[in-house]
């Protein structure tokens, strides 16, 4: 696979999870969301685990491969996914109700590192603390005219942080109650 192909496919998944996220969030906000999430949360806990796995081989992808070499908050992103890939696979394993606790502080300060390195990107005479031979405002991919690797790293992220909710959902009572007495009457 060409370099061009690996990176209009990494783009392509990065869309994919911007748009779980959504549909995660959307579904998060109301209670009959909530109630059908209730039944995917070993689901939502494998698609996380997945979403971190192609991250962290994405990211060694394009350094090791295709030579991209990654510049301090691509580091520090790298920092916060590749633990993602055994938290979250150790839950997968064990069914961890904890993932919250142990999950959610590595993805919450990757969608914060990668947000400002996003903008970093967007806005490159700020300045920065980064490195004059692999600066942060290199911008190794450029898809749909937005599409970088901070912004597929951010995407993945907050892929992440959604999922990991949606892995420990509850029902809400009321709607538990509502659809025992439905199922009592007919």
């Amino acid at each position: 696979m060409s370099v061009d192909q690996m990176t209009l496919f990494m783009a392509l998944l990065a869309l994919v999870a911007a748009v779980v996220a959504v549909l995660g969030i959307c579904l998060l906000a109301n209670a009959g969301g909530r109630t059908l999430l209730a039944g995917l949360r070993a689901d939502s806990r494998r698609l996380a685990f997945s979403v971190a796995a192609v991250s962290a081989a994405g990211s060694l992808w394009f350094s090791e491969v295709a030579g991209f070499a990654p510049c301090e908050f691509c580091w520090y992103q790298r920092v916060l996914m590749y633990p993602l890939v055994v938290v979250l696979g150790v839950a997968v394993w064990r069914g961890d109700d904890l993932l919250r606790y142990r999950a959610l502080p590595f993805s919450l300060m990757g969608v914060a590192v990668s947000a400002y390195h996003v903008q970093l990107q967007w806005f490159p005479d700020q300045g920065s603390s980064c490195d004059a031979v692999t600066p942060c405002t290199q911008q190794w991919v450029d898809h749909f005219g937005f599409m970088s690797i901070p912004v597929m790293s951010f995407c993945g992220f907050v892929a992440i942080t959604v999922l990991v909710l949606v892995a420990t959902v509850r029902e809400d009572a009321g709607a538990v109650t509502a659809s025992t007495t439905s199922e009592e009457i007919g």
